[in-house]
């Protein structure tokens, strides 16, 4: 009953509009997957963590970080010569604009039992020579776990559009659960709506395909239809790690529905519309919280379920 998340982990160096040049930014410790794990953890979930960082200052401070939250970095995950950075540039409204220094690899297998869900996304699946080993992990473990996955793309860090799009396509194929922002779509096919790519997504495979649209909410297809949800008001300090919080409050409320695993993924590709509903809703709290502080700090599952009660009975 554990997840494994495969994928990178580094430090946000984020500069905010208006700080003087020079001043070099505060470092918060990030990475898509990561927020993730750390996510779940937070949430009360058993977490196996798999990177590829260093042991320099930090590197330790990310071990030191995920080992806080309660989840479990898995060794062999700080082989790196040095530990990756995204500079995170904010404009007056909080959006990011990164630039990366990043070393992305693994090799063999992690000794970690079979999970009930595995998740993967990113710069992981994206970034040579990490994105091949990431993906047969995907594969070999989607024969015990529900596979879920977050494209979240990072054009900074992509030389050959193409043979990203075709390394998500191949991911959306094996995948259960994908969610994507509105920003991804675009990039990824800038002709076509981000409801009908879903659904496109949907015909390759998953059982559920969710979008972010960011101040306008989230919607998901099922084989059952089409659900939406508003945003929950909130002030925003930064987006930085809102997708992750969705992607965290999916998982976790899919979870408690007892709809991971390989043996539940008739069960999961059934689910209602009321069902995902609830779900979408779950996910977009974890997004509102995690907007409304500085950096990527994901809720815990006190917080995140009183204000979701809190946002339903008014």
């Amino acid at each position: 009953m554990r997840a494994l998340v495969i994928g990178e982990a580094l430090i946000d160096i984020v500069e905010r509009a208006g700080e003087v040049d020079g001043d070099g930014g505060t470092e918060y410790v990030g990475g898509s997957p990561l927020n993730v794990a750390v996510g779940l953890a937070r949430l009360g979930r058993d977490v196996d963590f798999l990177t590829h960082i260093g042991t320099d200052a930090r590197g330790r401070r990310i071990a030191d970080y995920v080992k806080a939250s309660g989840a479990r970095l898995v060794a062999g995950s700080t082989t790196a010569a040095r530990t990756p950075t995204a500079r995170a540039m904010l404009d007056e409204h909080g959006s990011a604009r990164y630039e990366f220094d990043i070393d992305w690899q693994l090799s063999g297998t992690p000794e970690v039992r079979p999970p009930l869900v595995v998740h993967s996304g990113s710069i992981a699946t994206a970034l040579e020579p990490g994105c091949r080993a990431a993906a047969a992990l995907v594969d070999t473990y989607r024969t015990s776990a529900t596979v879920t996955f977050d494209p979240n793309v990072r054009p900074a860090l992509i030389t050959d559009d193409d043979s990203v799009r075709g390394r998500i396509d191949r991911l959306i194929e094996r995948a259960d659960v994908v969610k994507a922002s509105d920003e991804d779509m675009r990039w990824i096919d800038a002709d076509r709506s981000p409801e009908d790519i879903a659904r496109t997504w949907l015909s390759l495979g998953p059982s559920i395909v969710a979008v972010t649209m960011g101040g306008r909410g989230a919607f998901a297809v099922c084989a059952a239809g089409e659900v939406r949800v508003p945003a929950f008001p909130v002030d925003v300090v930064d987006t930085v790690g809102a997708g992750d919080a969705f992607m965290t409050g999916l998982i976790d409320a899919l979870w408690t529905l007892n709809l991971l695993g390989a043996d539940r993924r008739r069960d999961l590709a059934r689910i209602s519309i009321e069902t995902l509903t609830d779900v979408i809703r779950t996910a977009a709290m974890s997004s509102a919280l995690t907007v409304a502080k500085a950096g990527a700090q994901l809720p815990d599952r006190t917080t995140r379920d009183e204000a979701l009660k809190s946002a339903i009975l008014g």
